[in-house]
């Protein structure tokens, strides 16, 4: 894949408009002002038919698994997924990261972590209850993972535990950097079992489904952060919450353990290459109107060499970043997985490129730049999380370098 087709292009400018006349004039309240994103998410998720197609797509698999379940023989599904077009579901999170990259964030994590670990890893009767809502946004969700002394070692440090109760289990622990936690109305919370004998660390690691207003659970307020304003991250506390065993995601104590975990973080990893791509692009546009009509010296800054060369390193970043997207798309067209090597690759690039572009915009304008009216600092605010949220850099780049070792 070398550029968008004629369907992508036209969802891209259907996508712009919304963002345009829905998100732009709402930026500082959702960046500044605390306003919760749900609604226009929510507006947004109606607007393209997201939520019929979660709902059909929801039904299908049900279906699906209530005959499996009965023994019925199921015909091959020769489109099924195939059909699907990865690029169409990528174009939302770019075109909104070009001015509210927090939104992605909260829409992600909500339909696509959480939802998502329902459908894949919970039983029969857990994605009846819990998913839909969460695929359709008509609920919040989060996905609870970090710990206040955990963050890329979650499992290694994780403390918040699971522990054998009569007719269910005790929950309790702190969590931390919750995005919509708290908004959240259905929570996966992620622990260890407590295991009498067994190292901490070498505890299983259990995860369960929990619903805001659950005795014992607390929801802390928003915090005030650097960027992603329109993303609420809180706190989650759990004081002996009690849980049947029917909240056990995946019906067992090895529904959805480590592997799960690991996976959906190889599915963050790509998504967020998408998100830098947006924040460049934007950047770019940006800083090139304003060297084209900031005049210094007698003449536009652009004309200047140290600025041309600024500008040309953008795109040069610009076009390595949307290579890397679209040779994700055609992987995924193609049905070929990315590696967790891979995809941690796409988004250490992505990441630092996105920091790189939104800096050097910021310099391009100066003192202006430094001025939230003129938009390339939020940009440069919103930027820095990709080198943090869905594995650090440098975890990134362990994770890479032992592929590598391993294959040499």
């Amino acid at each position: 894949m070398i550029e968008w087709n004629e369907t992508q292009r036209t969802v891209q400018g259907m996508v712009r408009d919304f963002v345009e006349k829905e998100i732009v004039p709402h930026i500082d309240e959702l960046e500044y002002g605390g306003m919760p994103p749900y609604d226009i998410l929510r507006k947004f998720v109606k607007t393209f038919g997201l939520d019929e197609m979660a709902k059909a797509n929801f039904d299908k698999q049900i279906a699906k698994e209530e005959a499996k379940a009965a023994g019925a023989e199921l015909p091959e599904d020769s489109a099924g997924d195939s059909m699907r077009d990865p690029g169409l579901s990528l174009i939302p999170t770019i075109e909104i990261s070009r001015h509210a990259q927090g939104l992605v964030t909260a829409m992600g994590v909500s339909m696509s972590l959480t939802g998502g670990a329902i459908m894949s890893k919970g039983t029969l009767e857990q994605k009846k209850r819990w998913a839909l809502p969460l695929l359709t946004l008509d609920k919040v969700g989060a996905w609870a993972i970090t710990e206040p002394n955990s963050g890329s070692d979650a499992f290694g440090q994780m403390k918040s535990t699971a522990r054998k109760v009569d007719g269910g289990y005790l929950l309790n622990g702190n969590k931390t950097f919750i995005t919509n936690g708290p908004f959240a109305d259905t929570i996966v919370f992620i622990c260890k079992l407590d295991q009498a004998g067994v190292a901490p660390k070498h505890r299983k690691v259990v995860s369960f489904i929990l619903d805001s207003g659950m005795q014992g659970l607390t929801q802390s307020e928003p915090f005030k952060k650097m960027g992603i304003g329109a993303s609420p991250t809180g706190e989650l506390f759990l004081d002996d919450v009690f849980v049947e065993t029917d909240r056990l995601l995946g019906g067992s104590e090895s529904g959805y353990g480590r592997g799960g975990a690991k996976a959906t973080f190889a599915q963050e990893r790509a998504g967020i290459a998408a998100m830098a791509l947006g924040i460049i692009e934007r950047a770019l546009e940006l800083s090139l109107d304003y060297a084209k009509n900031r005049e210094q010296f007698g003449q536009p800054i652009g004309e200047f060499q140290l600025i041309q060369l600024k500008l040309a390193k953008m795109e040069v970043a610009r076009a390595n970043v949307q290579n890397m997207v679209f040779r994700y798309i055609e992987m995924s067209t193609k049905g070929i997985p990315m590696t967790m090597a891979e995809a941690s690759a796409m988004k250490f690039y992505a990441a630092q490129a996105a920091m790189e572009v939104t800096t050097e915009a910021v310099q391009i304008f100066g003192g202006n730049g430094y001025m939230r009216e003129y938009r390339v600092e939020q940009l440069m605010r919103d930027a820095k999380i990709l080198q943090i949220y869905g594995g650090t850099d440098e975890m990134q780049a362990i994770a890479i370098a032992k592929d590598l070792l391993k294959r040499a």
